[in-house]
């Protein structure tokens, strides 16, 4: 596995992957690069400079969606997958509630399944699981925590066409 750390306005942001393709986007803020990392990774920059730049893009206001082929690891269930797939459908600048993620998988009691799935999401922000809040349109938790989350929300908001 080969990774970079990114800086971007929400603090570190850690990009892991191999084979052309992120499996990995994963927030530093308060938490040690070497918890995240496997002994045999490789830092290698020049790999995610593409995803490097589409995320400076993004925090720049000027990219609305990512470009770059992800890879889910094997063991990831077929729910979380399904999951996974239907919060990159929320567009920019949108949100989804975890009743409407459970509804449009088809499986419409499954809410408090699509938080797990949100909470093990392995690639953060390309994979937009901080569009997703509570019924009552309350943000809810977030990997990267809540600043964070209010801090993409309004960024999206802010620069929506």
């Amino acid at each position: 596995m080969y990774y970079s750390v990114v800086n971007s306005p929400v603090g570190d942001l850690l990009l892991a992957g191999r084979n052309g393709c992120m499996r990995q986007l994963s927030f530093l803020v308060g938490r040690k690069l070497e918890d995240h990392i496997g002994e045999l990774w490789i830092k290698n920059d020049n790999l995610f400079s593409k995803i490097a730049s589409q995320l400076e893009e993004y925090f720049g206001g000027k990219r609305h969606e990512f470009d770059c082929p992800i890879e889910f690891e094997a063991s990831s269930s077929g729910f979380y997958t399904s999951v996974w797939n239907e919060l990159r459908q929320i567009p920019y600048g949108s949100t989804r509630s975890y009743r409407e993620v459970a509804e449009r998988i088809g499986r419409p009691k499954a809410y408090r399944a699509v938080g797990q799935a949100n909470h093990q999401n392995p690639i953060a922000i390309v994979i937009p699981c901080h569009r997703v809040i509570g019924s009552n349109g309350t943000l809810t938790g977030f990997g990267g925590g809540l600043d964070t989350k209010k801090y993409l929300l309004e960024l999206e908001e802010s620069n929506c066409p």
